[in-house]
């Protein structure tokens, strides 16, 4: 028969300490219902019918428990701080989205203003009387100031052919020609580029951020279409005047248009303008608009609002023999 040992102390009313081999626990509570913590961790409760002789008990393993409830904790606060970097990264993707629609649509709006306004902004006009008596002049840009001054048509398209003065504005037209035969005027003759240069689309930014892209309407387009060319006929007169001593400028603005009759794309005139230095001079190029500035001028022009350009008859003056 083996020893047993087993003491119990009294703690508090209802607490007992336990101690046996076995180790060290606790028990709770009194004859029908109590409980039993002991040192393994192991928590076991029994209730007891008085007089019966029936009882139930059930053990728990409070460690297990414990340590279980704490992993549940852990789990909660990674998955927190998981949907926490999700919604932060989200926010920022949206924010990045909006910064990135509100640059197109800024840059759609200064492509529009830019396209409205070739005119705004010319090249510095060169003072050929102070090239011909400036020192530092070369002998022999002394002698093409002075064939300028004199009016010497072929000084005139020398001056042309080396400054290139279009160039800057080969993203609105192409093709640029120059040609004169008097010193009075120079004719200038390019290829508008509409199809390119104009948009098909609308840009603008909902409240919500997100970018709206519209086609757009065909009247709008071709009356962007014709403020754009009629600018750049204006802007075309400007550099020329900047860079020649002529009284005038005729531009001519060509399209090219698919000739039914013949399936070919063919070049036609759209627009023919005499621009007079004076009258370009007297205007605020910066504020007018430049479909309705071409009211100052003699110019060809057939244009609908339903169905934009029709071709036009280049213009034709008893001063001056046909360049083009």
């Amino acid at each position: 028969m083996g020893l047993r040992f087993r003491k119990s102390i009294k703690i508090l009313p209802g607490v007992k300490l336990n101690l046996s081999k076995s180790g060290v626990s606790v028990s709770l509570g009194g004859k029908g219902l109590h409980a039993n913590i002991g040192t393994s961790g192991r928590l076991t409760g029994t209730a007891s019918l008085k007089g019966t002789g029936l009882s139930y008990s059930k053990s728990i393993n409070l460690k297990k428990l414990a340590k279980e409830k704490l992993g549940d904790k852990g789990k909660e606060t990674k998955e927190a701080k998981e949907k926490a970097v999700a919604a932060q990264a989200a926010a920022s993707a949206k924010e990045t989205e909006i910064a990135e629609n509100r640059q197109i649509v800024e840059e759609y709006e200064a492509l529009i203003e830019g396209i409205k306004g070739v005119h705004k902004v010319s090249d510095p006009a060169i003072d050929w009387n102070k090239v011909a008596n400036d020192p530092a002049s070369s002998t022999q840009l002394k002698e093409l100031a002075g064939k300028v001054l004199s009016g010497d048509p072929e000084s005139y398209l020398t001056v042309v052919a080396e400054s290139h003065p279009f160039d800057d504005l080969l993203e609105y037209g192409s093709g640029f020609e120059v040609g004169t035969d008097s010193g009075e005027y120079i004719e200038v003759e390019f290829l508008v580029k509409s199809e390119e240069v104009v948009p098909t689309e609308t840009y603008s930014l909902l409240a919500s951020g997100k970018l709206s892209e519209k086609p757009m309407a065909a009247l709008t387009r071709a009356n962007l279409i014709l403020d754009y060319v009629c600018s750049t006929v204006l802007r075309v007169a400007s550099d020329s005047f900047a860079l020649l001593p002529v009284k005038r400028v005729i531009v001519h603005a060509t399209d090219s248009r698919l000739n039914p009759a013949t399936g070919h794309n063919e070049e036609i005139t759209i627009l023919s303008a005499s621009i007079e230095r004076s009258k370009l001079e007297a205007l605020n190029l910066a504020m007018v608009d430049p479909s309705d500035a071409m009211s100052n001028f003699t110019v060809n022009l057939d244009y609908k609002k339903t169905t934009g350009f029709a071709p036009v008859q280049r213009l034709e003056d008893e001063t001056y023999e046909r360049i083009f």
